[in-house]
């Protein structure tokens, strides 16, 4: 039997999810390729149209990166990056009121997006098993035999060249083409839930003293049901700030200077327009528009080939105001690396059922996140899903302890480790924590 350590994996798309995904594969296999259609140095690649606009590194996230790539946050930070406790340099409002301030012990650092997946493509290159091919069009997958294997990728604009493998892990993000290749393949339809959101973001790099910040590196307005318009206001390399504001349901802010700073004054607290008014416009404001949250169902498949493995938006895409991208990825990662250690291979080598990954990507990372994501948007009565008794009761709950942290540290706390994907959502209806949201909430005025 060929050992994995004389095997061959392949990785397509060498964004944050297939970095992860090519840093785990790289402890298991003896080479690894990553395979990217764009110039992976091309800080604006057609793949990731959503690349310009402010992107969160949430604790989890931070913390999964700095296990596969020790160090990568101080390398961040002494290249221009800003270090950060996501509850002392961070400010949150919700509702109009920001959150308790206090030392979390909880880091992250702020970085534009492409700047944050260089420092991570430098590190996962500098690994002797991995190899990344860029500018290289994936065609097709190769399937052995009867379809039930998959043993490498077709490249190239015909297909014509073959890269064989003995795993593939498809990382290219929520346009993936594997639905239409298993499709036809005859291995079935594979089950998609979407939950529609319209979410309108425009973004704009300014420069703004540092001062006017209050000493925080970034600034997150939280959109609610009652104030559906946030933004986000971050200090990146290269001393700018990149102002990124969004909206839900078709409530999209204009890319037009003028209009864009009078959509910042009408969010639910002033701070980030008032930056804007001191600050010096460095771009235009790009457009994006992110229609529906995306979730491929892969467990349900009565069939589905060996040596095949998707990950991170392939599988499930999230509505990305809530800037969970990158830690939802590594999560998977995360959970690809325990199944590669723990689920055993095939006699031929090749990898075990790919419904032993499936049910532990589901089981750990996709339903907790998914749940807590489709929760949050139900709390805004034009998103159309069932709202349960259950729903309702924890939307209320939820609603309650948020207004509660912006009086109490501790729920601040609380609050912020769910944010960050460090605690599930249902860690906020823990008993203790519901009599204290009580007892700070009975301190109120009538």
């Amino acid at each position: 039997m060929k050992s994995r350590a004389e095997g061959h994996a392949v990785v397509l798309g060498a964004g944050p999810a297939g970095l992860f995904a090519a840093r785990v594969l790289a402890d298991v296999y003896g080479r690894v390729t990553v395979v990217e259609r764009d110039d992976p140095a091309d800080e604006q690649r057609r793949g990731v149209p959503q690349s310009g606009h402010a992107h969160d590194f949430l604790a989890r996230g931070y913390q999964i990166a700095e296990e596969l790539f020790p160090g990568v946050g101080d390398e961040m930070v002494a290249d221009g990056a800003h270090p950060a406790d996501v509850a002392r340099d961070v400010r949150w409002v919700i509702g109009g009121h920001p959150l308790v301030k206090s030392e979390s012990g909880l880091s992250t650092v702020i970085s534009s997006r492409p700047f944050r997946e260089r420092h991570l493509r430098a590190r996962a290159e500098a690994l002797p098993q991995v190899t990344l091919l860029g500018g290289r069009d994936v065609a097709g997958l190769s399937f052995a035999g009867d379809g039930s294997v998959v043993d490498g990728v077709l490249l190239g604009p015909d297909g014509s060249e073959k890269l064989a493998a003995d795993l593939v892990v498809d990382a290219t993000g929520r346009g993936s083409r594997t639905p239409v290749w298993l499709e036809e393949q005859g291995h079935g339809r594979v089950e998609e839930e979407k939950l529609k959101v319209d979410v309108g973001y425009a973004t704009r790099f300014v420069r703004a003293p540092a001062d006017a910040f209050g000493g925080d590196v970034c600034i997150n307005i939280v959109a609610t049901p009652d104030s559906p318009r946030g933004g986000s206001c971050q200090r990146v390399e290269g001393d700018r700030a990149v102002v990124t504001l969004y909206g839900v349901l078709g409530d999209h802010p204009p890319t037009d200077a003028e209009g864009f700073n009078a959509f910042a004054k009408s969010l639910a607290a002033p701070d980030i327009y008032e930056i804007l008014q001191a600050a010096e416009s460095l771009t235009d404001a790009r457009r994006y528009r992110f229609p529906a949250s995306l979730r491929r169902r892969y467990e349900r498949m009565d069939s589905f080939p060996g040596g095949l493995l998707p990950i991170g938006d392939a599988v499930c895409s999230l509505n990305p105001r809530y800037g969970q991208g990158m830690a939802f990825a590594a999560m998977q990662a995360m959970a690809l690396r325990e199944h590669l250690l723990q689920d055993g291979q095939k006699p031929d080598g090749r990898e075990s059922d790919a419904a032993a990954y499936f049910r532990r990507l589901t089981e750990q990372v996709v339903d907790p996140v998914w749940t807590m994501t489709q929760l949050s948007d139900l709390s805004f009565p034009g998103v159309q899903g069932e709202r349960t008794p259950e729903t309702l009761q924890a939307l209320e709950l939820v609603g309650r302890t948020q207004i509660a942290a912006t009086l109490d540290g501790p729920l601040t706390l609380s609050c912020l480790r769910v944010f960050g994907l460090l605690d599930p959502p249902t860690a906020l209806m823990d008993p203790a924590i519901q009599e204290r949201v009580q007892e700070t909430l009975s301190r109120l005025p009538a």
